[in-house]
């Protein structure tokens, strides 16, 4: 009987460690209470996160934990933390966390989410050629001829406007990435996209599939039991369909000898020099239109929400364009414009522990940036939930008068520190090119039902999704009866066509 109490000692000593498993350790920030094995899990919202975050964050402060099984995740809805951890100390924040559905369907070489690894590197190298500040004004004669085509589209079948914004943004990084515009959004390759785009960011919404990472048997129970499986697969083929095909196509095409200038058949002729193989530019390209069209897209079909819904502020933008524009010409990318906005970011991960207002952040630990928290801050805007671009017009950044707002970056939304999006440049032409163009053309109002009443539209209705995008929705498009506009038009599509 003696060899009991050393069976009762390290069983009672099992059961207290296994119920440390999920608690707080005392070095990390605050955050909600946590329950043993758990921590935060069954808490960890699994749709639009960035409301739950936020409600965190106005109640343990802008830089807070969640403990997710034994793992630590980190939330930053402070500009200053995510200045000092994010931009200035981002060789340590570089890295990405693991996440097995998007190594199921890309093979880890998508550069938004793959690790801080050697072939990362490479295609970020890659990517760069054709995304530097130099490289992307060599890009605008399509954008400005493509944003023309988009004016006409929206002229000629004002309903289709949600559609023909898609189009746009889908035909200029089809014609920079493979000398292959869409002249309609039919177009097989935009309406290939769209789809596996849609599945792609369900598939990675936070909290959408089961905590995999943390659970590593879960990737062992049979597709037929496991949807995240089966939706993983779908997107894979949706996915290489595409971009294999696209590079097929450049690749077939070179060796015609029709050479149309395109990016991607630069990358096929130095690949050897760049040490990419035909998986690692096929995602290259992949990933380049991802960037290219859906957030593109998304920012303008927004615009065209928060105009319509807010008349008062869509009123002063044309009042404003008017006075620099006029109406004897179109605008050009030298006139005025307002930035885009995800709700979270893509999670950082720590590639060693750090230290930051005497908390420690451990290495491995994932890091959020909650955007939308930060600009809905009702400490540094005022009015926050209300569309008033004019705020950044009276202080930096927009802030609150007396609120220093140097913390803050008007560019936020595309990425911090080394994770920056590399197509920064080519996605700001975009924006002001067709903000300056959208409200100087039309007069964006809400429908109208039976009774003559207007209906406001949803401004809360987004897609689901890491990345999202409002739900279609119906707007009145009148023309503002611009005199040049239609000389314009006809010149620019003919080009286009």
């Amino acid at each position: 009987m003696s060899f009991l109490l050393p069976l009762g000692v390290l069983f009672v000593f099992l059961c207290f460690r296994l119920l440390k498993i999920g608690s707080r350790e005392p070095s990390l920030p605050p955050g909600p209470p946590t329950v043993p094995l758990l921590g935060n899990l069954h808490i960890f919202p699994t749709e639009c996160a960035h409301f739950r975050f936020t409600e965190w964050a106005r109640q343990y402060g802008g830089f807070y934990s969640l403990k997710i099984g034994p793992g630590t995740t980190v939330v930053l809805t402070d500009p200053a933390a995510v200045k000092v951890l994010m931009d200035q100390r981002s060789g340590n924040t570089v890295d990405r966390p693991a996440m097995h559905v998007a190594d199921c369907v890309t093979g880890g070489l998508n550069t938004v989410l793959a690790r801080y690894t050697e072939n990362w590197r490479t295609l970020r190298r890659a990517a760069h050629t054709i995304l530097t500040p130099q490289e992307s004004r060599k890009h605008l004669p399509i954008q400005q001829a493509e944003a023309t085509q988009l004016l006409h589209d929206i002229l000629s079948q004002p309903d289709g406007f949600y559609t023909h914004i898609r189009r746009y943004s889908s035909s200029v990084i089809l014609s920079v990435l493979y000398g292959k515009r869409a002249p309609r959004y039919e177009t097989r390759e935009t309406t290939a996209f769209f789809e596996a785009q849609h599945e792609w960011e369900r598939v990675l919404e936070p909290g959408s599939p089961p905590p995999i990472d943390l659970i590593p048997l879960l990737k062992y129970v049979p597709a037929r039991w496991a949807k995240w499986k089966r939706d993983c697969a779908r997107t894979r083929k949706l996915q290489r369909d595409l971009y294999f095909g696209l590079l097929n196509d450049t690749r077939e095409r070179l060796g015609r000898g029709e050479e149309n200038g395109c990016y991607m058949e630069e990358i096929l002729k130095s690949q050897e020099e760049l040490g990419m193989d035909a998986e690692m530019i096929g995602y290259l390209g992949g990933v380049l239109i991802e960037g290219g069209s859906d957030t593109t897209s998304s920012f303008l079909q927004t615009l065209i929400l928060a105009l319509t819904a807010y008349p008062e502020a869509q009123k002063k933008a044309q009042e404003e364009i008017d006075r620099v524009v006029g109406s004897d010409r179109m605008p050009t990318l030298d006139d005025p414009p307002i930035p885009a906005s995800p709700p979270i970011l893509i999670p950082h991960s720590t590639l060693a522990a750090e230290e930051y207002k005497g908390y420690t952040i451990p290495k491995s630990a994932t890091i959020f940036v909650n955007v939308y928290g930060i600009f809905h801050d009702p400490d540094l805007f005022d009015d926050p939930e209300t569309f008033s671009p004019e705020r950044s017009l009276l202080t930096e950044n927009g802030t609150k008068p007396g609120v220093d707002g140097s913390d803050l970056r008007h560019n936020l939304p595309f990425g911090v520190g080394r994770r920056i999006c590399p197509g920064i440049h080519l996605a700001q032409h975009s924006i002001n090119l067709n903000t300056v163009n959208l409200i100087w053309a039309f007069q964006f109002s809400p429908d109208i039902d039976a009774s003559g009443n207007p209906i406001p539209p949803d401004t809360s209705a987004y897609q689901r999704g890491m990345f999202t995008a409002p739900e279609p929705f119906t707007a009145f498009r009148g023309p503002l009866g611009r005199p040049c506009l239609d000389r314009a038009m006809s010149a620019e599509v003919c080009r286009c066509a």
